[in-house]
């Protein structure tokens, strides 16, 4: 019921930055953590963060030290700053809700998924 829809997607030069958001809107049930997720072409997609309600974070080691999920907006919004972005980031980058505690390696209990906002990592 909870909905969550990502933005902030767009084209960045190798070693930039970027910072993708994800809104969260409708029926939702308090504590949650919410994750961060990527799919690059012709590849499976892998959860590369994930945020609890005390804004306690994990990350896939890729993306660690580069990449910061936090809350924002009380809540209701969701960050993922990026940095030092390399080729190796281009993907189809996606936010998703679920239970308290639930970890980036297990997206089977992610229950409530947007429709993915595009990195692009190019010179």
């Amino acid at each position: 019921q909870v909905q969550v829809a990502e933005s902030g997607g767009g084209s960045v030069q190798p070693g930039g930055s970027l910072r993708l958001s994800c809104e969260i809107s409708g029926r939702t049930r308090t504590p949650f953590s919410m994750a961060w997720f990527r799919q690059r072409q012709g590849k499976e997609r892998e959860g590369i963060a994930d945020i609890d309600p005390d804004g306690t974070t994990s990350y896939e080691s890729s993306v660690r030290g580069r990449f910061t999920a936090s809350w924002a907006n009380g809540g209701n919004s969701l960050y993922l700053d990026m940095e030092r972005l390399t080729p190796e980031d281009n993907a189809m980058y996606f936010c998703a809700a679920g239970r308290k505690f639930v970890r980036w390696y297990q997206p089977q209990e992610f229950t409530s998924w947007g429709q993915g906002t595009q990195v692009t990592v190019s010179s």
